[in-house]
């Protein structure tokens, strides 16, 4: 799901810090994604919510490492463009509009695939859950609070099961997904958010332990916020607002939280993913990777 848009009031003072965000983000002293060729080669990916910057990133990596990747989303022309630019990069992708919260949708895109390829290797969902931040839960209505609840365990149990009813016919698969540092450190102000996060943990977990004998894997990978995905950015402008502080400034609190004094980049996020999608990982499942760059410590 597309994040709303945030109050009138605000939209100004958002546009102007993300459009800020992408300058702390280049001077980021990160490497950037490395090519991992081979890695995923011979795998096909399927990735939910393909077309943002996260589901983007990921499924350019997973391209550069050998996997022909099915991105899907809501708006065809944004994915087929990415196809193209995988192409270009001389990867193998290809488009499809799907529903990731429709059950029909979901189920007849997925097998449909496994027919034409042969199995699916890897499911990732990077549906944007949506949701305003940045207002105490005590001040916010039940329908803002359960909008990225309801949308995380619609969409993660649509897409997880249908894989995993796959997966296991086939013995083998990875399934994968995304939460926030606020699954399991509370931030005030962030809505539902923390609690769908919490909630898509909890999902994974109880999917690895009844498709595990059927050698499917499932694992969450935990980021505390890449500072270069537009969505995030929205995010942290909300928290910003409501504390009276740039979203720069609000962004340095976060990062100096960390032991790396700084956030995941997008690029990182796709590097992990890359390692738990491949065979390297193949004894991790219903686990949490930690991405936080040492907020929390596990």
């Amino acid at each position: 799901m597309e994040r709303l848009d945030p109050p009138s009031s605000r939209r100004t003072f958002l546009a102007a810090g993300a459009a800020s965000m992408s300058g702390l983000a280049a001077a980021a002293n990160v490497k950037q994604s490395m090519p991992r060729d081979g890695l995923l080669a011979g795998k096909t990916a399927l990735i939910y919510g393909a077309a943002g910057d996260i589901g983007s990133g990921v499924s350019r990596e997973f391209a550069r490492a050998g996997a022909r990747v099915l991105l899907t989303g809501r708006t065809l022309s944004k994915l087929e463009a990415l196809a193209a630019d995988i192409a270009k990069e001389g990867g193998v992708a290809e488009a499809a509009q799907v529903d990731a919260m429709n059950r029909n949708a979901v189920e007849k895109h997925l097998e449909a695939a496994a027919a034409r390829h042969g199995r699916i290797d890897v499911v990732f969902n990077l549906v944007n859950l949506g949701g305003p931040q940045g207002t105490p839960l005590t001040e916010m209505k039940r329908e803002d609070f359960a909008q990225p609840i309801e949308t995380a365990m619609r969409t993660h149990y649509l897409t997880g099961t249908a894989a995993g009813r796959l997966m296991a016919r086939q013995k083998g698969g990875v399934i994968l997904a995304l939460t926030a540092q606020v699954a399991r450190k509370p931030y005030a102000n962030s809505g539902g958010f923390g609690v769908a996060c919490a909630a898509i943990e909890g999902l994974a977990r109880q999917l690895a332990i009844e498709l595990g004998p059927s050698g499917v894997r499932v694992v969450t990978l935990r980021s505390s916020g890449s500072p270069d995905a537009a969505g995030v950015a929205v995010a942290i402008g909300e928290h910003a607002h409501a504390a009276g502080v740039s979203l720069e400034e609000f962004t340095a609190r976060i990062a100096d939280k960390t032991m790396l004094k700084r956030m995941p980049r997008v690029a990182e996020i796709a590097n992990a993913a890359v390692i738990m999608a491949s065979d390297h990982a193949s004894a991790v499942t219903a686990g949490v990777l930690n991405c936080t760059c040492g907020e929390i410590a596990d």
